[in-house]
This record gives C-alpha cells, sequence and structure tokens, in this order.
C-alpha cells in the first residue's frame, strides 16, 4: 500500500529505509567513541549553563524595565509589564555543545529600547546583579559588524547581542516570541537584522531535520571531524559551526529515516561528488517582507563568485560560505574524499571510529614551505584589537598566494599561536616581531601552564621558553635544488600609515568574528615597550604547497600588498602595532606547534666523503653572504615540548 511521506528539503528524499541492526550498532559505537573524545558535557556543567542563561534573562527584564522607567516614567502599565527575552543560537542552541563552549546569546527588547540604551545599561546591570566575582573579562564591542558584548560568567564565555522588535511595544508571555516570523523584521536597520539572524538560522535548521537526535549525532561527529582535520573557521576561510550543521541537515533531509552513523556515512559519500557551485540549500528561498538582497546569484553578479554556496534557511537568505577560497575548497575536498574512504572502511569493520578523527599533519608532513603571518603589539589591549584584525584578512592573503603561478595551494592553519615575550631592549623587541621565541614571558604561575581548548578538549600544557631561531627565510643550496623561497622587503618592513581605508566586509552568519572594540581607544594605550616589558604577537601560519615544476617563487608583491592593506586600516597605530611576514621551512618550526608525540620534521643527514669533509656538491652555509649568522642549532625535544595554547 503507497504511503504518502513528507519531503523534507527542496527534493525528495533518496531512501527512507528503517536502519538496520548493523547499522545501530555502528552508531552505538560512534556514541561510545564521541564520549571517549570528550565531546559531551557533564549534567552539573549543563546545569550551571542553564543558571547563567537564568540570570541573563533576569538581568535582561531589569534592563527593560529600566528604560521603561526612564522613557515613559507615568506609563505604569508599561513599566509593570516591560520584560526582554534571551534566546540562544549557535552550537548550544543546536544542542552540541561540548566541555568549553561558549554561549551565543540574544538579547531582545520592545521597540522603545535602542541598541544605545542597551550599550549604556546592560554592562553595568551585568556587574551589578550578578553574583559578586561571577562577571569577567566584560568588553563592549560597540561598533562591530554584529555589536556585542563579550565576559564570562562563571567560566563560561558569553557572546552577548541585542536587538529590538520595533512591531512590539510589549511582548507576548515568556517563550511564546517566535523569532522565525518575519514580520518581526519590520523596522529594523542592518545590525539589527543581523543580530536576530542567528537565533532565525539555528532556529530554521532544527525545524528543517527530520529527526533532532539523529541530526545532533551526526553533527558532533562531523564537527569534532571538522576541527580535528583543521578545516573548521569561518573568519579564515573554512565553514563554521553553522555551515557544517546546514550540510549535515541537508544529508539527514535526503535519509529521514537513516541512524547517525549513516548519516555521517553518507554526508561524505554526498558532499565529495557535489556539484559545486550547485547551492546546498534546506528549503526553497522565501519572500519577505523586505526590501532587502536575498542570495540570487542570476541577479547580483558578486553571488555567482561564491565556490561552495550553503544558503542559510531563514530570510532574508544569504550566502554562509562567501569567504572560501580556491586553496581552502580544495583542502575541503581532499578532506572529504579521504572521510569517504575511511567511512567505507568503519562501515566494512576494517578501521573503527577512532580512525576517523585522527589529527591533521599540517605540521608534522603537510608541506616543506610555510609563511608566518605575525601580528605583534606593545600592549595587551591594543592586540585584541590588532591581532584580531589581522586575522580577519588572513583569507585576503590566502587569494593573492593562490593566484600567484608557482603557488597550487595556499592552507591557512584554522586557529592563531598567541604568545607573549619579556624583552629588555630595542634588539630583543626586533627579534620577536621577526618571529624569535627566545623571550617567551613565564610568571611562574598561570602563565606556565595555559589551558589549550584542542577541537573541543581542553588540554592543560606546561609551556617551556627555549630559545627558538629567528625565522628568515631560507637559501637555496645544492642539497635543496627545487625551489628557492623569496619572501622580500622584511628587513625593515615595520607598517608606516598612510592613509584611511573602509573596512568592509561581507554579511557573515558568524557574528563572533568581528574583533574591533571601541571601549578600548588604541591612540590612549601606552605607546612603546620601556626595557623589561612584555610584548604580544599572535602567528598565523599558511602552508604552501608548490605547483609542479615550480622553480623559484616571488612573494614580495603579494606580501608587501597584504602589509600595505593593514597598514592603511584607520585604528593601525605604528608606535603599538607591527606586523611581519616570515617564511619558515618545515625544519624550523617553533617547537610548540607540535604537541607530545608528534614528530618533528627533520633536516636530511648531509652525506660525509670518505675523508669526513662535506661530499662533493655541498655548499657550507656561508653566513657573511646572508647578512647575519645561521640559525641557532637547537635540541629536538618535540616529545618533550608541549604545544603552546593556540588562538
Amino acid at each position: 500500500m503507497a504511503t504518502s511521506e513528507q519531503t523534507w528539503g527542496i527534493t525528495p528524499p533518496i531512501s527512507i529505509a528503517l536502519p538496520t541492526p548493523a547499522e545501530t550498532l555502528s552508531t552505538n559505537l560512534l556514541l561510545e567513541e564521541l564520549r571517549r573524545q570528550n565531546t559531551f558535557e557533564t549534567q552539573p556543567e549543563t546545569k550551571k549553563r542553564e543558571r547563567v542563561l537564568a540570570d541573563l534573562q533576569r538581568i535582561a527584564n531589569e534592563f527593560v524595565k529600566r528604560v521603561a522607567r526612564e522613557k515613559e516614567p507615568q506609563n505604569e502599565v508599561l513599566i509593570r509589564d516591560a520584560r526582554g527575552e534571551v534566546f540562544t543560537y549557535g552550537s548550544y542552541c543546536l544542542g552540541v555543545y561540548g566541555p568549553g563552549s561558549d554561549i551565543d546569546t540574544l538579547v531582545t527588547a520592545p521597540r522603545y529600547v535602542t541598541r544605545d540604551d542597551y550599550f549604556k545599561y546592560f554592562p553595568s546591570l551585568l556587574q551589578e546583579m550578578a553574583p559578586q566575582g561571577a562577571i569577567t573579562d566584560l568588553t563592549a564591542v560597540e561598533d562591530a559588524f554584529v555589536p556585542i558584548i563579550k565576559f564570562e560568567y562563571w567560566g563560561i564565555s558569553i557572546d552577548l547581542i541585542f536587538s529590538r522588535i520595533a512591531t512590539l511595544k510589549q511582548f507576548p508571555p515568556q517563550g511564546q516570541l517566535n523569532l522565525t516570523n518575519n514580520e518581526y523584521l519590520r523596522g529594523l536597520d542592518d545590525r539589527e537584522l543581523r543580530s536576530l539572524n542567528g537565533t532565525r538560522v539555528t532556529k530554521e535548521i532544527l525545524n528543517l531535520v527530520p529527526e533532532q537526535s539523529t541530526f545532533r549525532l551526526a553533527l558532533r561527529a562531523i564537527k569534532l571531524w571538522a576541527q580535528r582535520r583543521a578545516i573548521y573557521a569561518n573568519i579564515i576561510g573554512f565553514p563554521g559551526g553553522v555551515v557544517w550543521a546546514m550540510m549535515v541537515a541537508r544529508v539527514c533531509q535526503l535519509y529521514p529515516k537513516a541512524a547517525s552513523a549513516t548519516i555521517v556515512s553518507k554526508f561524505f559519500q554526498i558532499m565529495k561528488v557535489w556539484q559545486w557551485p550547485v547551492p546546498v540549500q534546506l528549503k526553497h528561498m522565501d519572500e519577505g517582507p523586505l526590501n532587502v538582497r536575498v542570495w540570487n546569484p542570476r541577479v547580483y553578479k558578486s553571488d555567482s563568485y561564491h565556490l561552495m554556496p550553503v544558503i542559510t534557511p531563514a530570510y532574508p537568505q544569504m550566502c554562509a560560505t562567501f569567504n572560501i577560497t580556491h586553496s581552502t575548497m580544495a583542502i575541503i575536498q581532499r578532506e572529504l574524499e579521504r572521510g569517504a574512504e575511511l567511512t567505507d572502511k568503519i562501515k566494512a569493520g576494517k578501521l573503527a571510529w577512532k580512525d576517523l578523527f585522527v589529527k591533521h599533519t599540517f605540521f608534522t608532513a603537510d608541506h616543506k614551505y610555510y609563511l608566518a603571518v605575525i601580528a605583534t603589539s606593545t600592549t595587551k589591549e591594543a592586540h585584541k584589537i590588532w591581532s584580531g584584525f589581522v586575522e580577519s584578512k588572513v583569507r585576503v592573503l590566502v587569494g593573492d598566494l593562490e593566484r600567484v603561478p608557482s603557488v597550487a595551494i595556499a592552507r591557512p592553519f584554522n586557529k592563531g599561536y598567541e604568545r607573549e615575550h619579556w624583552v629588555k631592549n630595542d634588539q630583543e623587541t626586533q627579534e620577536v616581531q621577526n618571529g624569535s621565541l627566545a623571550y617567551l614571558f613565564h610568571d611562574n604561575g598561570e602563565d606556565d601552564a595555559k589551558v589549550k581548548k584542542e577541537n573541543g578538549v581542553e588540554v592543560k600544557t606546561e609551556v617551556k621558553a627555549e630559545p627558538e631561531p629567528e625565522v628568515k627565510p631560507e637559501t637555496k643550496t645544492e642539497s635543496d635544488p627545487e625551489v628557492k623561497k623569496e619572501v622580500k622587503g622584511e628587513a625593515n618592513g615595520e607598517i608606516k600609515k598612510e592613509a584611511k581605508a573602509e573596512n568592509g566586509e561581507s554579511a557573515s552568519l558568524d557574528v563572533k568574528s568581528d574583533p574591533e572594540n571601541p571601549a578600548v581607544k588604541i591612540e590612549d594605550v601606552p605607546s612603546a615597550p620601556s626595557p623589561g616589558a612584555k610584548i604580544y604577537t599572535t602567528t598565523h601560519y599558511v602552508g604552501l604547497e608548490l605547483a609542479e615544476g615550480a622553480k623559484s617563487l616571488d612573494l614580495s608583491f603579494q606580501v608587501n600588498a597584504f602589509k600595505s592593506m593593514c597598514g592603511l586600516w584607520d585604528k593601525f597605530d605604528s608606535k603599538l602595532n607591527y606586523l611581519s611576514i616570515q617564511h619558515v621551512k618545515n625544519t624550523n618550526l617553533p617547537d610548540d606547534v607540535f604537541e607530545p608525540g608528534e614528530v618533528k620534521p627533520m633536516r636530511p643527514a648531509r652525506r660525509v666523503a670518505a675523508n669526513g669533509n662535506p661530499a662533493v656538491g655541498q655548499k657550507r652555509r656561508n653566513a657573511s653572504s646572508e647578512g647575519h649568522p645561521p640559525p641557532a642549532k637547537r635540541q629536538q625535544s618535540s616529545l618533550q615540548t608541549p604545544a603552546a595554547a593556540a588562538g
């Protein structure tokens, strides 16, 4: 007898078969492995999150009442019923959060409450109404792409954004405000629309999957895989958490009754052959009430340039993957093919699920040549601003590099390495700016044991200071004839501020990516380190794969163009900030990018003639010809020197 099945998404399902006993067993094994990988939070930790959200709701209500009293002091009914409502979005709302995850949170308020009111009252209310000592690291970022207040509440990182609902003067009872209603978008400015978008997209994703528990378990697996393979970072040019969620949700729609293990396997099988730039969509495009732009490559030429479009399901629909480059797309496809091979073997019983989650080999085996993008600042406050801006522009450098004919792929690592240094003079400062780790700072306190959140798992590691060679371009020798790397213009590479340039960014679903913080005026921070002072660096590594037959490579134009672009940023201050880009061979990578047990690449042993001298055809390194001494040799201690915390 024929039965009518609901169609999920924009096409009929591929299969509506129920799970077999083998697929159910595989799902149970997947769940066990995810628990072993520490991707689930304990019940007390989850209860703590719920208490934090309850406190934020209480503070939001008081915030709205305070604004109501100020603006309409005679309106007793308005004041009595004044309340806001707190929503979540991202991993917490999707139900795939783990230990150490932040909570992406939205405060909504009636139409008489403005964004200015939010930044005027809410930070002080947090300090006033939260338990003493609960709020730490409070930072208001008022002129961000999505205005935000960042803080920690009982050690849980909170990203708190705001939007008013311009069509409502009073809110309905708690829990009855449905933000997926497009009518609530009327009367909002662009920043308010972006603020609402996170929650609207997350809610729509959950509404558009056939079975939420199946989706959540599969998504946990894909998130862990993407993090372990270093292809998880929206700001760098890889998919972020919401993008991976939409891709998994699409596979769930195609197999509406499948078990989670089957969804994971089908995810790789389908996505590795997806006919990009055909978009991944969870629903047909909506007709909304606003005269705003929605993604449409037939109307907007720029939309047709998106390489791997994944379209948000909430109106106004946008491409959440606009920042993927040719290089990051190639890496993603390579990893999808690898995942497909592994899940086939897991399904056949030849491998276990743990084999899918093996860590990347970005530093240990994938590349011979790297660029190190080093952002340096003289104060911690200035560094938050400067390093965040440089991070947001690394993908621009990647786009320029991959257009060089000799470069096949320029792969950015998905996290930066944050380091603190103690310098006593200008010479040491310059060495740090150019990549030296000889002056790493330790205060024998908390800095000696930094917590590195690696793929959702917190690992406490000691950070040991040992002298590191300055990162300098390698010189071509007869023992390394294939490539001569030249990264020019670095000897005195301080950026000079010459002009201002507007920083226009494309719409992004990741509301956490904007680093700008007007609460700290960069010109008010002390201008330079005195002898015996801390300086701060964040280093981003870009691995280079050369085109076949490449013999030489001059990246000076791309490097200098990137430095000039960053130097034209209106918040750049040459007294506080510095940017250096260095070439690093794999054998010269700093020890702190390797974790315990990882083997650092070694220089090949020199061939020695019978008389004990270097074999004919090999040249000794000539220090004077380079204008600086060769890097100091150091003990290879990659098994003993743990990784420093990644940014």
